[in-house]
């Protein structure tokens, strides 16, 4: 969910900032001369990591947003003080500040956590996870998101999302001077032509250059549970992944909607497995009983 949310996010940005600039004549004085590929690729890269670096620092009010999270500032109940406690000692014992805690409402059992600096994250839960898992399993997922912020994950993501966002303005905006000069027949500065088809060669590439930090968070995802398994125990944190994978033969209780997640009925193949943030979870579960501890 994290990773989906802070794409979104990035490309949202990344997209404003175009038309803006390009609404400034930013792009325009850059090829007043033909394409001068060394300031370009300044330009993309100041643009590229400031999308990525802005995408992080609103990383927390989107996820709480977008999931309408409840954090809890004061338990009501025994389960959430509960809930506290355990976050406390688990951000403890890795060694982060204590983050704040949140609760979404959601009938699937999931569970994410974000943030721009490792001492100040968020790690919520959904109201299904905490109706359906015992308190090993919660406690071994709770120290599975935190062990994403222990290891750094959102700011590794957002330096990988600035690399990749650098190729992508870079890329588009090559792609649509040619268009521009080849196919509209434009020999002075940037027309239609090139707004039009940069734009959109923005979002494609966009997309398929997602499949990088798609993979980034497959194989982070491993290292988290890991994480999770030295926090809460490996039996604990293994059945906390064979009951996901048990929801997620069930179709009322695991829907398509977040087969995005990895977390599915199957593993998918070719293409399909280009865009799953999540390995599938036979792997991960056969990965932990094999981990050195």
């Amino acid at each position: 969910m994290r990773i989906l949310l802070f794409l979104a996010t990035n490309l949202a940005v990344i997209i404003v900032a175009s038309v803006t600039l390009q609404l400034l004549g930013v792009d325009s004085y850059l090829a007043q001369n033909g394409i001068a590929y060394g300031s370009l690729l300044a330009f993309a890269a100041v643009f590229g990591f400031a999308g990525a670096i802005v995408s992080l620092l609103i990383s927390k009010p989107i996820a709480k947003w977008s999931t309408k999270a409840r954090v809890i500032d004061t338990p009501r109940t025994s389960a959430e003080r509960w809930l506290m406690e355990t976050v406390t000692v688990l951000a403890r014992d890795a060694g982060i500040g204590m983050p704040e805690v949140a609760i979404f409402p959601a009938t699937q059992s999931n569970a994410f956590a974000t943030g721009w600096n490792r001492n100040q994250a968020l790690v919520a839960v959904s109201e299904g996870l905490l109706q359906r898992f015992n308190k090993d399993e919660i406690r071994a997922v709770l120290g599975h998101e935190i062990g994403h912020v222990a290891n750094g994950d959102m700011i590794t993501l957002a330096l990988i999302q600035g690399v990749v966002n650098t190729f992508v303005i870079f890329a588009s905006r090559v792609i649509g001077s040619f268009v521009d000069r080849v196919v509209f027949r434009n020999e002075n500065g940037h027309g239609i032509g090139f707004f039009v088809v940069s734009l959109v060669a923005e979002v494609v590439l966009g997309i398929l250059a997602s499949t990088i930090v798609f993979w980034f968070s497959r194989r982070r995802e491993f290292r988290a549970d890991i994480a999770g398994a030295r926090l809460a125990g490996r039996p604990a944190m293994i059945s906390a992944l064979v009951r996901l994978r048990q929801e997620s033969e069930v179709p009322d209780q695991m829907p398509d909607s977040l087969q995005a997640f990895g977390i599915n009925r199957g593993a998918r193949s070719g293409l399909g497995s280009l865009f799953m943030t999540h390995p599938p979870l036979e792997d991960r579960i056969r990965a932990l009983e094999q981990a050195t501890l």
